[in-house]
């Protein structure tokens, strides 16, 4: 949050650390579990999205353990401070939340199963926090990549919400925008399928309850994508 606040705020991009033109380490060239590369550019065929779901640690496992799904990687997105640090992202001085980049298979898994993954294993009626975990780095959010994707977003959210309504649950808070002008910077080589290396590492992730309608949305089709 920022530094003397209660509350936790998102920085103006005047108020935001001005971070720096590269970044201070190097992204680890494969995945741990998947065997995959982590950074891009992917096989032709193969396509992106991006969450953020509380700790990227957790969500970072769910994404991974979902058949069709080819490589993850965590990082920052929705923020201004380029290249930030995991500390300045705590800082709240940074803008960006905790995501999850997942590349898939979409002959093998739908957009529409990654968002059901996403929908079900946090919950995004908490604004700033995730459980105990709370600040504007642990905001529920999705990163669209084409307009076929943010229809089915929006349709899902929408189609979420009446069930967590009708289940006694607040209003949605995830922020849904576009992934072009959000870049998405990778974090620090510790940071990636923590999970793996750790075991017995935190994982704040947990859902509703609730469980998210199959269905929500009609397929896009591939002049969509």
């Amino acid at each position: 949050m920022i530094f003397g606040r209660r509350t936790p705020e998102l920085p103006t991009p005047e108020q935001a650390l001005k971070g720096r033109p590269e970044p201070e380490f190097t992204v680890p060239s494969r995945h741990t579990v998947l065997g995959n590369p982590l950074v891009g550019p992917y096989p032709e065929g193969l396509e992106v999205a991006d969450f953020g779901m509380g700790c990227f640690w957790g969500a970072e496992r769910k994404f991974w353990q979902t058949p069709g799904v080819w490589t993850t990687l965590v990082g920052y997105q929705g923020g201004s401070t380029v290249n930030p640090a995991y500390e300045e992202v705590c800082s709240g001085l940074t803008g960006h939340t905790e995501a999850v980049r997942v590349v898939y298979d979409p002959a093998l898994v739908s957009y529409e199963q990654l968002l059901k993954v996403f929908w079900e294993n946090h919950d995004p009626t908490q604004g700033f926090r995730q459980g105990n975990d709370v600040g504007t780095q642990y905001r529920s959010a999705i990163y669209t990549h084409s307009p076929a994707q943010a229809a089915t977003a929006q349709s899902s959210r929408e189609a979420y919400q009446k069930v967590l309504t009708a289940s006694g649950h607040g209003t949605i808070t995830t922020e849904l925008l576009p992934a072009q002008g959000r870049p998405f910077y990778a974090a620090e080589p510790y940071h990636q399928q923590y999970l793996d290396k750790n075991p017995a590492g935190y994982c704040g992730i947990g859902g509703t309850g609730v469980s998210c309608p199959i269905g929500i949305a009609e397929a896009p089709t591939p002049s969509d994508r």
